[in-house]
């Protein structure tokens, strides 16, 4: 079938919650892409492929120039920061990009400058915020739909999407505020302290029809109230947490392991980390939550309980430790203790020297044009075909989620080509020797 999908006509607006190293990141990258300056490099988006057909038809065009994607030309940026510096300023002090590449393109960053947000000092207790909104969790939320309308009227949008880029909120689990939408609109007039920050930003979002995708580990629309919302206005959403540096080494790493029945007795990672991430990461509280999210992703790839004699005495464990020294370049190791035939064993191990902003930025991009294309689509809810870019992706309530990311670029592909009427492909193969069979 080919969807009744509306064109990209007109400008996107991207609103980012939290306009720190990852945000300012893919802003300015953006700008340098736009002028020349620079590649996409990591966006599926502007520079993957997709194939089409049988292997011998030899089509293979670009994602963008197969799905009617926003053009990054057409793109307006906006958010919010507890900090007032613009983003040019925000740039220069997450020290990502070199000074050179953003003194290029100054005059588009300095333009954009934060409005104030929706804080709670108690979601992340290392921050100093300066720039923050004032009253209950209701008149924050009403003050973030009054920002976003406003956005979209003072630079003639057609469309807005969200993107959180926020920092890591305290760990909390679902409670009866977060159940029912009737319950949480409640919450939101009693300015119910259970309603984090993240959640008054997906809220006012889903409330006017605007796509949210949740880039950090936060519950944030993971919860009924939300998705029943993003139904109710037949929007999409997408969670949690980039898939970025050791978490995506294990969806590459892990897949191979268990397509070769290889065990794993033991998998130990740990990181060290100095940007702004890291300093709320320093916290128990908000430690625990990107823990949760991590531990995850081998135990939906490895099925213990159906695999119990390769990897039912995994021991996993994960430390994050706050370094400033190093800045945005997380340096992560992965000690890895496996074993194979008649249980002999071997190790493997990753020293991972990554730029946590650097493989973050090209997600939030695809994110934003992808939540954008979905909404265009008709597509609500929960957007399961986005979880390429998540470590712990969201699906239905009661449906495990598919970590290996080889399968879920698979579901990406073909989520695509369904809706662009093109056939579905299972890479079986075996026609193409049947045929020369039955010739």
């Amino acid at each position: 079938m080919k969807s009744n999908i509306k064109p990209a006509e007109g400008k996107l607006g991207i609103l980012l919650p939290g306009l720190g190293a990852v945000a300012t990141t893919l802003i300015a990258g953006v700008e340098a892409v736009k002028k020349g300056l620079a590649e996409p490099v990591g966006s599926l988006t502007q520079m993957g492929t997709i194939r089409l057909g049988k292997r011998t038809e030899n089509r293979r065009p670009k994602v963008k120039d197969f799905v009617p994607l926003a053009d990054l030309n057409d793109i307006v940026w906006g958010g919010w920061d507890v900090y007032t510096d613009n983003v040019f300023e925000s740039a220069m002090n997450a020290k990502v990009l070199d000074a050179g590449l953003l003194y290029s393109v100054k005059d588009e960053l300095e333009k954009i400058k934060p409005m104030t947000a929706a804080f709670d000092q108690n979601y992340a207790k290392n921050l100093t915020a300066t720039n923050v909104k004032t009253g209950t969790r209701y008149e924050l939320a009403q003050q973030v739909m009054e920002d976003i309308q406003n956005f979209k009227e003072q630079n003639g949008l057609d469309r807005v999407v969200l993107v959180w880029c926020g920092s890591t909120e305290i760990y909390y689990e679902a409670s009866d505020v977060h159940s029912t939408l009737d319950k949480f609109e409640a919450g939101l007039k009693a300015d119910d302290h259970l309603i984090a920050p993240s959640m008054i930003y997906a809220y006012a979002a889903l409330k006017l029809g605007i796509p949210f995708a949740n880039g950090a580990p936060n519950l944030t629309v993971d919860i009924p109230a939300l998705i029943d919302l993003a139904k109710e206005t037949n929007t999409p959403i997408a969670g949690k947490d980039f898939k970025t540096g050791q978490t995506l080494m294990k969806t590459v790493l892990a897949p191979g392991l268990a397509a070769r029945s290889l065990g794993v007795s033991g998998w130990f990672s740990t990181n060290i980390l100095g940007n702004r991430d890291g300093l709320v990461l320093d916290d128990p509280d908000n430690f625990k939550t990107k823990e949760v999210s991590k531990l995850g992703v081998l135990e939906d790839i490895f099925k213990p309980e159906e695999n119990p004699e390769l990897y039912g005495d995994i021991f996993h464990k994960i430390r994050i430790n706050y370094y400033p020294p190093h800045g945005d370049n997380k340096e992560s190791w992965d000690n890895i203790d496996i074993f194979g035939w008649l249980g002999y064993k071997m190790q493997i191990k990753i020293n991972f020297l990554c730029r946590d902003s650097i493989l973050a930025a090209p997600i939030a991009l695809d994110l934003a044009l992808f939540s954008d294309f979905a909404k265009r689509a008709g597509m609500s809810g929960i957007q399961e075909w986005l979880s390429f870019y998540l470590k712990s992706p969201q699906t239905a309530p009661g449906l495990p989620a598919e970590n290996d990311i080889f399968k879920q670029l698979i579901k990406l592909e073909n989520t695509l080509r369904y809706l662009m009427g093109e056939d579905l492909i299972t890479h079986l193969g075996l026609d193409y020797y049947e045929d020369l069979v039955t010739a």
